[in-house]
């Protein structure tokens, strides 16, 4: 896991040392505990039971453990584009689908390899194909995106990011 510290020096990813292809550095989380589950549940207020209740999850509802929640994924897979494009590149646009439970025990690699890289109005946007991956290779959150990284030597990107034209 990348420390705060880390995140502040981390040098910037730019636009021209990306190429199309390229896997980029993945993501490693877990493995995944029940206590892990419950403090996700409690930040937002998820009280549904197949989360934190074992016996509620596989003796009521059937199922193999108590679940990673849904939003957790949704919040796991916009940190690792946003600590990619530190400190002045943005991720843009992010998409996709929740195919595979995640259990405790479970360890996921978050992912992304470049699909496409193209300069639109002096801004370097690169599309990739992105997921987040169980131990056992079974993809759980297969989608695509598109980060802005700064080009070498041209403009600043707009903070707040505005979509250039066109794109």
């Amino acid at each position: 896991m990348t420390t705060a510290d880390e995140l502040r020096t981390k040098p910037q990813l730019y636009y021209d040392d990306v190429s199309e292809g390229q896997e980029m550095p993945p993501l490693v989380i877990g493995p995944m505990t029940p206590t892990h589950l419950f403090r996700w549940s409690a930040a937002i207020e998820n009280w549904h039971r197949i989360h934190y209740d074992q016996n509620f999850a596989v003796y009521h509802d059937g199922l193999a453990n108590i679940l990673a929640q849904g939003s957790w994924k949704q919040s796991i897979l916009p940190r690792y584009l946003k600590d990619m494009c530190l400190p002045d590149g943005w991720p843009w646009k992010l998409k996709f689908q929740h195919r595979a439970m995640i259990v405790p025990g479970d360890t996921i690699t978050v992912w992304a390899r470049v699909t496409g890289k193209r300069e639109v109005d002096g801004l370097g946007l690169i599309d990739l194909d992105i997921g987040m991956a169980l131990q056992s290779k079974v993809e759980t959150c297969p989608g695509t995106a598109t980060i802005v990284l700064p080009i070498k030597g041209g403009k600043a990107i707009p903070y707040p990011f505005v979509p250039p034209q066109g794109a």
